[in-house]
């Protein structure tokens, strides 16, 4: 299925995008002039807004000493690291939302080559944030589900799509206060293998709160994963978190 859309019945979609990209030049996804063949041209790409170096190794939000904040130090999460090439600010969250609720699958190659890009250490497989059967059914794809498949090819790493299933259709995060998200995604997972010492990198769009990666972690971790890394392409930042924003 490489190359493939996550929903079958979205085939015709791909066979589309794939004529698309035969008959009209390449273009930047931003600005939309000349990009040389790349999905931003130069400019832009030197624009999007880049995770500070300083960071919490753990949960990749900004430190100004040490390689842990205080909250992670205080009440360690069941993830390890978390490794995100970007901030999620504009232009940034724009293309997650173009991704994620317009269908424009040509995003996820650029977040899967950021991420492949700022990985730190090889995990031994990859797992795409599973969404539920309803709201995958709704949207015809999981957007963590292409930006995972990009991101395996360029690294060679084992994608185990159907290794974790969401079991309850919970509320959509964004829309809940923060302090409810915990809650909303609590057993809303079950993993399905023996991860008995393994490395296993979990693949979102986009992390907030850090709920979502939590409760997945914390299965996966059950089921036997030594270490478990979140790959993210963008972090939401302190001073930026809004209500309605996506979480993982």
């Amino acid at each position: 299925m490489k190359g493939s859309l996550s929903n079958p019945q979205t085939g015709f979609l791909a066979y589309c995008a794939k004529l698309g990209q035969c008959l009209i030049a390449p273009s930047c996804l931003l600005c939309a002039g000349p990009s040389a063949g790349a999905l931003l041209c130069a400019p832009c790409d030197a624009d999007l807004p880049r995770l500070a170096i300083e960071h919490c190794d753990t949960c990749a939000l900004p430190v100004t000493e040490g390689a842990r904040c205080g909250a992670c130090l205080s009440h360690p999460p069941a993830y390890d690291h978390v490794c995100a090439p970007f901030t999620y600010a504009f232009p940034v969250d724009a293309l997650v939302q173009g991704l994620k609720y317009r269908s424009m699958l040509a995003i996820a190659p650029l977040f899967g080559s950021a991420i492949a890009n700022s990985l730190d250490e090889r995990p031994d497989a990859i797992i795409p944030m599973p969404l539920a059967g309803a709201r995958l059914r709704e949207r015809g794809f999981n957007q963590a589900q292409e930006i995972a498949r990009h991101l395996a090819n360029i690294g060679g790493i084992p994608l185990l799509s159907r290794a974790c299933r969401k079991v309850r259709d919970t509320a959509p995060q964004a829309a809940l206060p923060w302090k409810e998200r915990a809650k909303n995604v609590r057993k809303a997972f079950v993993c399905d293998e023996d991860f008995t010492g393994k490395h296993v990198a979990v693949v979102d769009d986009v992390m907030t709160t850090g709920a979502t990666l939590n409760e997945l972690a914390r299965n996966l971790k059950q089921a036997g994963a030594l270490r478990v890394t979140g790959l993210i392409a963008a972090r939401t930042l302190p001073g930026t978190f809004r209500k309605h924003a996506p979480d993982v």
